[in-house]
């Protein structure tokens, strides 16, 4: 984080927001593992005449397997800044599973006595096959547990993006701990 008087000044644009999401991630001793920022002009529709300017973030921690990240999506259009943390888990194969709405309500569960009620917290459950010839079971699966970066902390500065996405990767990792994620974890080997 830089000194002091510009950590309280509203963030504006895509670059300080950035900023302090990477401190704040860093902070809670995650290590950034990719970057990649696009900036997009031709829109159709109701979109024609905007642009945006996008950033999605991964991080790893070097002792957790690499079925496990945290990603950041981060957007800048001409209506303000928006953004997003996601705890992502590659879990096991869906035969492995049991019932997908049994997971997902577990998770759910997990996730709304971990967070703050006044957190948005919404939950995707991915299936992927990787070939159509494939019998269902053999997807694979994958859960994203998302949080928004709410709007007052955008305006309350670079300082409280810092501490929000910090606590947010603190819930994280709390969920990881708990046995409806980590059910989903793959076995961690020596």
């Amino acid at each position: 984080m830089r000194d002091g008087s510009s950590e309280n000044a509203p963030i504006l644009t895509l670059e300080p927001l950035l900023e302090a999401v990477r401190a704040g991630v860093d902070q809670a001793g995650w290590v950034l593992s990719g970057l990649q920022k696009t900036t997009s002009h031709e829109f159709e529709g109701r979109w024609a005449g905007e642009s945006t300017r996008s950033a999605y973030v991964f991080f790893h921690r070097s002792d957790l397997p690499d079925s496990i990240s945290v990603e950041a999506f981060l957007d800048e259009t001409s209506r303000g800044l928006q953004g997003n943390l996601t705890l992502v888990v590659a879990g096991p194969r869906c035969e492995d599973l049991g019932p997908a709405s049994a997971v997902l309500e577990r998770v759910a569960t997990a996730a709304s006595e971990t967070f703050p009620d006044s957190c948005r917290v919404p939950l995707s459950l991915r299936l992927h096959l990787p070939g159509s010839q494939l019998p269902a079971g053999r997807a694979e699966v994958q859960v994203r547990i998302r949080v928004h970066l709410p709007e007052g902390r955008l305006e309350g500065g670079a300082l409280a993006v810092h501490h929000f996405v910090q606590a947010a990767v603190g819930a994280f990792e709390s969920l990881l701990e708990r046995p409806e994620v980590a059910e989903l974890l793959p076995p961690i080997v020596d």
